[in-house]
């Protein structure tokens, strides 16, 4: 069977090049006699990989010295607790709700102190981005938290709140190396790997050095500490060893194909394919705001469930997959993620063009 367009939201498409290479060192990974799925973390061969992949990711990124990386488990998830048991030094904290993430993630930080909803867009299910130039900001909270892509929605901060001096922490999972990004504008950047970067296992946080402290919420395991990650450079434990070797072959992929510049233009190239077809349609319609809309994840409806449901079904039959929107908003979704071709996009068209002339 030929490969599909996977239009999935995470995990999802990685790039063909790193794949082949992946497939190719599966037995012997450069004369080891081994698959790095076998190799010990505490080897030479490894500690190779994982310190290639950081200096790449920092390389792509203009990460600056005061910054640590760290590779760590559990998902985008387990930092929506990592976060206020590290940072939340005061026990306050402001939480901007944009989307079912940003909302899991207010409601951990309530168990762990005072986590304020000083903006939100859930009136409009979460449809565009609030003005953020002017926000509540908590005289004495200790960082204002954003989710900054929804993978659910397909909203994007294009403009980073103003957060009044206090630190910014923000996810994000779905547009993690679509665009260059400023990293000093944040006080910590985190994301799960699995929808841009490498198969699911992986988060990668990004923070600044002042924030990885001794005095953190009383009780916080050691494991979600961290310092302990930052101490021991991501090897406390066993890391997820293999996904963060594919990371690595993706950041070389990256740099091979030009850095995050040349990804941004090809990413807006590819969402204005879709999006422009969407604007044009008399049978499919964008359900986000223009101006707030996400280069990575597309939502779409055509306001019929029924015929929604058979546009998925022969989508899929055409090789188009993984285009059923999230259970909580219904209708299509495509996330256009760095690795998916331009070619996918324009043939979806394609077959939403013909689609819609069949079901007039």
């Amino acid at each position: 069977m030929s490969r599909v367009y996977n239009f999935s939201a995470g995990p999802a498409v990685l790039p063909e090049p790193v794949l082949q290479e992946a497939a190719a060192e599966m037995l012997d990974y450069r004369g080891t006699g081994m698959s790095v799925m076998e190799m010990s973390h505490r080897s030479p061969a490894y500690q190779a990989i994982i310190d290639a992949a950081e200096a790449d990711l920092r390389e792509l990124m203009g990460i600056p010295a005061n910054y640590k990386v760290l590779f760590m488990q559990g998902g985008a998830s387990q930092q929506f607790a990592m976060v206020p048991m590290n940072l939340m030094k005061n026990g306050v904290a402001d939480y901007i709700i944009t989307g079912q993430w940003a909302k899991k993630a207010w409601q951990e930080a309530k168990m762990y102190g005072r986590a304020n909803a000083v903006a939100s867009s859930e009136d409009k299910t979460f449809s565009y981005i609030p003005d953020c130039r002017d926000l509540p900001v908590s005289p004495d909270a200790d960082y204002v938290y954003i989710c900054e892509n929804n993978t659910i929605y397909g909203t994007k901060f294009h403009t980073l709140p103003n957060t009044k001096g206090k630190d910014l922490v923000s996810d994000v999972s779905s547009c993690f190396l679509s665009e260059p990004v400023d990293v000093s504008r944040y006080g910590m950047l985190y994301g799960g790997v699995q929808k841009n970067i490498g198969p699911a296992g992986v988060v990668i946080a990004v923070i600044r050095e002042d924030l990885i402290r001794e005095d953190v919420y009383p009780g916080t395991p050691t494991m979600l500490r961290y310092k302990t990650h930052a101490d021991h450079g991501s090897m406390y434990n066993t890391p997820p060893a293999y996904g963060i070797y594919i990371c690595g072959k993706v950041f070389k992929w990256l740099k091979e194909m030009g850095g995050l510049e040349v990804m941004q233009q090809r990413n807006e190239q590819k969402a204005a394919i879709l999006y422009d077809f969407l604007d044009a349609s008399t049978l499919f319609h964008g359900t986000v705001v223009k101006q707030d809309r996400s280069l990575m994840n597309v939502p779409f409806v055509t306001g019929d469930k029924a015929m929604d449901a058979k546009f998925v079904a022969e989508a899929a039959e055409a090789g188009f997959v993984n285009l059923k929107g999230h259970r909580s908003v219904g209708g299509m979704r495509a996330s256009i993620y760095n690795a998916m071709p331009r070619q996918g996009v324009e043939k979806l068209v394609a077959f939403m063009e013909k689609f819609e002339k069949e079901n007039k």
